[in-house]
């Protein structure tokens, strides 16, 4: 009789690329253009929350209006129930547009906002750097 514990689930799921989580993840959402983001943010239904590190926004600037949240506080900053939240994280059912610099962090920070039960939650298509090249306001 073996006392061994049998497999848990993420031993029997097979391994998958970050190509492949990426995919799996955005089809759970819409993403977002730059353009549209930049409208939604102005007519005030959605928040933009700029997870680059401060080296890039050293570097590219910042977008006017989006709150600076690094990644690794993202979620503290977000969740309407936490004590950590920004006054801004008022309600699950809250719009936010998650900006890395290229839209592949962003990606997984949607997701992981999306199992805190902010379904509203997306992310920018290309990032903080598809928003300068569409000539949207950068400072």
């Amino acid at each position: 009789m073996s006392t061994a514990p049998g497999p848990t689930s993420h031993e029997t799921q097979p391994p998958v690329s970050i190509d492949e989580l990426l995919d799996r993840i955005r089809a759970g959402y819409e993403r977002i253009e730059p353009q549209d983001a930049y409208e939604a943010a102005r007519a005030g239904d959605a928040l933009l929350i700029d997870i680059r590190y401060a080296a890039l926004r050293d570097r590219d600037g910042l977008i006017p209006g989006a709150l600076v949240v690094e990644r690794n506080e993202l979620e503290w900053r977000l969740d309407p129930q936490g004590s950590h939240r920004l006054p801004e994280a008022t309600s699950h059912a809250l719009r936010i547009v998650v900006i890395c610099n290229e839209g592949y962090a962003s990606s997984l920070a949607a997701q992981s906002l999306h199992q805190l039960g902010l379904h509203r939650a997306t992310d920018l298509i290309g990032g903080f750097q598809a928003w300068r090249e569409a000539g949207l306001p950068v400072e």
